[in-house]
């Protein structure tokens, strides 16, 4: 008995530790009768269950609603559930979202495969497309205007103020995915979007060691998607929570080398003979850089851009790249290179030139390491890489041209 009583008195510990308590319980329990009913009353606040939340994740909440200047953030299990969970929740069974064909393949395949079962619509525009989009939600009840800014991989901008107008006259919601522009690069709430969902996995981690999403805007919104957040299930561990809490920590340092990096090393490869184009907010000649200066304090660690060359040619160019780990995502201190018709070597050329994913694109997310050994990688890599010969490549014994 002894050792229950223990137990029990070890439960309220107030400590005043520097780091912020992993708090790992599955439940919590009630003193009385009388608490649990001031707790289903609103009279207080009492933590329940896990998928509702935690007192680790809470502060996780409000540190992101900080950085992103929202009333309230709700953290999950992944950016994509962070996507589908904003779709669902917000948008009604017979709705329509118009969206940009330049996106995250995931995303767009959750929006045009599973949405339609339940009845939901959907209109794919350019990101660009400001009369494609002031026509549609004239002349149709659009539920959610939902894209990327920058999108992936060819960092297009969005242009948040104007299409909030546009869509805010019809009373239509505008969710902006800002993984790519960051919290500190870009404040998409105060642009005008309703909601702006985070990939908390990439720089707000920023290790390559959680994966997380987050979504953020009015409190109104928000609690309406935990509703369905609660019911779905995707709950966010105490532990990864304190590793995003940590990585917070050290996101401005992390992003502000990051940019740096990026910015600069766009300016050399777009001056380099054997790279055929660049794609990055920051240069002058990029389609949006008047968008991005203009609602954008930094450009983003992520540069895409085509090497002068074919399938094999820009192949060699990543085998020869010394620093960079070759795989999928972005965000985190080591430098990743990834090239999308070898990443998406399942799904046919043709399929992947409809999205403009050409055999010689590459896309480069820069860390945190040394930016004149990134440079040197980088130059010594395309040095090995042959003029440009043929366009022919093959994939699976099948030749295309």
């Amino acid at each position: 008995m002894g050792i229950v009583r223990s137990e029990r008195l070890g439960r309220e510990i107030v400590t005043n530790s520097i780091t912020i308590p992993i708090v790992s319980t599955t439940t919590y329990f009630y003193k009385n009768s009388s608490e649990l009913i001031d707790s289903k009353e609103k009279r207080i606040v009492c933590q329940e269950y896990i998928r509702y939340g935690s007192p680790t994740n809470m502060v996780l909440e409000e540190k992101i609603s900080a950085l992103e200047g929202a009333e309230s953030t709700l953290v999950m299990a992944s950016g994509m559930c962070a996507s589908t969970v904003v779709l669902l929740a917000m948008v009604p069974r017979g709705g329509h979202i118009v969206t940009t064909t330049d996106c995250y393949k995931e995303t767009r395949m959750f929006i045009e495969t599973f949405l339609p079962k339940l009845g939901i619509t959907a209109t794919l525009i350019d990101s660009t497309d400001i009369a494609g989009l002031q026509a549609i939600v004239n002349n149709h009840e659009v539920s959610m205007f939902f894209t990327e800014s920058p999108t992936n991989p060819f960092l297009r901008c969005v242009d948040i103020k104007l299409v909030s107008e546009i869509c805010h006259k019809r009373g239509t919601l505008v969710c902006i995915d800002g993984t790519i522009a960051t919290p500190l690069n870009q404040k998409a709430l105060a642009l005008g979007a309703d909601l702006v969902i985070q990939s908390a996995t990439k720089y707000i981690g920023g290790h390559n060691d959680v994966l997380a999403g987050c979504i953020s805007g009015s409190m109104k919104l928000v609690s309406e998607i935990r509703i369905m957040h609660n019911l779905l299930g995707g709950t966010l561990s105490p532990n990864a929570a304190y590793l995003l809490i940590r990585g917070i920590k050290t996101m401005h340092l992390r992003v502000k080398q990051q940019n740096s990096t990026a910015l600069r090393m766009a300016h050399v490869l777009e001056a380099h003979p054997k790279v055929s184009r660049v794609y990055y907010p920051g240069l002058p000649n990029h389609p949006e850089h008047h968008i991005a200066k203009r609602q954008m304090t930094g450009f983003g660690g992520l540069v895409t851009f085509e090497i002068d060359g074919d399938l094999e040619t820009t192949i060699k160019f990543i085998d020869s790249l010394k620093i960079p780990y070759i795989a999928t995502s972005f965000g985190g201190c080591e430098s990743f290179v990834d090239q999308p018709a070898t990443r998406n070597w399942d799904v046919p050329q043709e399929e992947r030139l409809k999205y403009g994913l050409k055999d010689n694109l590459v896309r480069f997310s820069f860390g945190v390491e040394d930016f004149e050994d990134l440079k040197a990688d980088i130059l010594q890599a395309l040095e090995t890489t042959p003029t440009k010969t043929s366009s022919v490549s093959h994939q699976n014994g099948v030749v295309f041209d």
